[in-house]
């Protein structure tokens, strides 16, 4: 359990404080709800520049990371298709340096030419490193088109293409700062060991007289029931055949979300798995396999990836891989499956819950979901989960119609 207290300033800003005596840390976390999928189809990338951007400096501080690290702190960031967060971690009563830097960039971010023209560089470098010249690393920027026909899901984080990032200008930077980086679209979280009065003095003082701005409408194209199975192959330099079916999942807020993930579970979590005993184990048919979900707020999808032993095909991979879904399909995991798997999302959710600053963005996003009390329900939600409700779910997802299939073939001879 975790407990909490929150309180939204005059300017929109919601503010959700953690208590937690035990630790001599303090956690600042601020979630802008803006992501990936928030951008114009023809300048993508923008939030993961954004990112960058926002440690180039404010107005009245120039060198975001020195104040932080003279206080003892550190701080980062990421970017999803959904989602914006910074966090910031450092010695209790050193909160305010923290609190200083975070909303003096919230009021006034600096942009120069050469904080532009610096993270540019940097992302386009990122680029060409993690998506262009690694073996599969631009599995996602073929995978997401083809599952995604309208939604903007279709295009990763980095963005569609360099090109979009290396014409961004000064003014459209402006304007994506305006509209998406104010209190009203925030979600700041204190974790620490402090007193609930003291935390709101604090945030009062350093956030009070921001500007609220407005809450941006997101009004975004949905996409269409995929009807009929959809597959490209491409061919790359890479060590051996990898292979990516991608099935629509139900959205974030969904009952059926944690049943997808139960059931990704069964697939693919782990070596007791079924798609690893049968498939890797027992017909040696892939050198890996594994299954997840996105975690996307709106429709996201569960993922069957791997890569094939040398001289296997494709298709018998695809034929044993039906079987196995086929009869998660067919029959009803046993209560004793089930209630392994239930054991394994406890423990891995315990152990999360131990880091002061997974709470602090645990808490955000269920906030942004809606009420960050639903960090507390997840327990309650898994565990009445009951055998026929996975097999509903996969019937439901589990479908050739409702699936997309990238496979990546090697060129080496």
């Amino acid at each position: 359990m975790i407990e909490f207290e929150r309180f939204t300033l005059e300017n929109g800003l919601k503010v959700i404080f953690h208590k937690d005596p035990t630790t001599p840390l303090a956690v600042v976390n601020t979630l802008y709800d803006v992501g990936a999928r928030d951008e114009d189809p023809s300048k993508t990338g923008f939030a993961h520049l954004f990112e960058h951007l926002m440690f180039g400096g404010s107005v009245h501080i120039p060198d975001f990371d020195a104040p932080l690290q003279h206080a003892g702190g550190e701080s980062n960031a990421f970017t999803s298709n959904d989602i914006t967060n910074y966090y910031d971690v450092l010695p209790a009563q050193n909160i305010e340096t923290a609190l200083w830097l975070e909303s003096d960039r919230m009021l006034s971010l600096a942009f120069t030419p050469k904080s532009l023209e610096t993270q540019r560089n940097v992302v386009i470098e990122e680029f060409k490193q993690r998506y262009l010249n690694q073996p599969y690393g631009d599995v996602w920027l073929k995978l997401r088109p083809l599952a995604y026909h309208a939604h903007p899901y279709q295009w990763a984080t980095i963005g569609k293409e360099i090109k979009h990032i290396e014409d961004a200008q000064m003014e459209d930077v402006k304007a994506f700062f305006a509209k998406y980086y104010n209190p009203s679209n925030a979600i700041l979280c204190i974790a620490g060991n402090f007193e609930l009065e003291q935390v709101k003095t604090l945030v009062n003082k350093w956030y009070g007289d921001i500007p609220s701005g407005l809450k941006p409408a997101r009004i975004l194209p949905a996409e269409p029931q995929q009807t009929e199975f959809r597959e490209q192959i491409i061919e790359r330099n890479v060590p051996s055949d990898a292979f990516y079916y991608a099935f629509k999942m139900p959205e974030r807020k969904s009952p059926d979300y944690y049943i997808a993930d139960i059931l990704s579970d069964a697939l693919g979590r782990d070596k007791s798995s079924r798609l690893y005993v049968k498939i890797q184990k027992e017909l040696k048919l892939v050198t890996e396999i594994g299954a997840y979900i996105t975690g996307s707020l709106d429709d996201g999808l569960l993922i069957i990836s791997g890569k094939l032993s040398p001289d296997v095909t494709f298709q018998q991979l695809d034929d044993a891989l039906w079987i196995v879904l086929n009869e998660i399909k067919e029959t009803t995991i046993s209560d004793i499956e089930l209630a392994r798997l239930k054991n394994k999302i406890k423990t891995a959710k315990a152990f999360q819950e131990q880091g002061l600053l997974n709470r602090a963005m645990n808490l955000c996003l269920f906030e942004l979901l809606g009420d960050a009390e639903g960090v507390n329900q997840e327990a309650l939600i898994y565990s009445e989960i009951e055998p026929k409700h996975i097999q509903t779910v996969a019937k439901q997802v589990l479908n050739q119609s409702n699936c997309s299939l990238l496979k990546v073939k090697t060129t080496q001879s």
